[in-house]
């Protein structure tokens, strides 16, 4: 079958892959239980990192860390050292990183709704 031939609904396969290679690409930057909450809790201010870690339960330090640098080697969070005794790490979001507040605002609408339908369709 060729790329341009067409699906059942009447796109192309090469519509098809279009569409999914984003999503991918944004599931290989977000993925994971702790990237999303991380950034959801930055979302609501510049923090140190025992605030995230008090903050997204669950959490393991070496967890957060791990997590923390990927998110700033995507340039989606900021690490700012003040030089203070002791030295001070505060954790803020990029303007990037800032960028997935719709996303996220979409993905909560949905989890709440989804939240919703299946306890209403829990039967004891």
């Amino acid at each position: 079958m060729k790329d341009t031939e067409k699906t059942m609904n009447g796109h192309t396969l090469g519509e098809c892959t279009k569409s999914i290679l984003p999503v991918r690409d944004a599931l290989e930057v977000l993925n994971g239980k702790w990237k999303l909450p991380i950034i959801v809790s930055l979302m609501f201010g510049n923090k140190r990192f025992s605030q995230i870690a008090r903050e997204v339960p669950g959490i393991t330090d070496k967890m957060l860390s791990k997590e923390l640098r990927d998110l700033e080697c995507n340039e989606l969070v900021k690490r700012k050292v003040y030089d203070s005794i002791p030295v001070v790490v505060e954790y803020s979001l990029t303007d990037y990183g800032h960028s997935l507040k719709v996303v996220i605002e979409v993905l909560r609408a949905w989890g709440m709704k989804h939240r919703e339908r299946m306890m209403g369709e829990v039967t004891v």
